[in-house]
């Protein structure tokens, strides 16, 4: 997911593709903890798409102030 594809999506959406990350992130931690995950490198996709959602929060939240 790009940066500015995440920029374009509302605050709710953006809440709601945080919530939906953190449960994939939890779901491949476990699948890798059990070595059934196929792609681990899916790990670190996850973790930096949740950071950008993130910063993305921040950034809208201090330009509301």
């Amino acid at each position: 997911m790009k940066a500015t594809e995440i920029r374009d999506l509302s605050t709710a959406e953006l809440n709601q593709k945080l919530a939906d990350l953190k449960a994939e992130l939890f779901n491949l931690r476990f699948q890798h903890a059990v070595n059934q995950l196929d792609n681990p490198l899916r790990l670190n996709l996850v973790k930096k798409d949740i950071a950008r959602l993130k910063t993305v929060i921040r950034e809208k939240e201090l330009k509301a102030q």
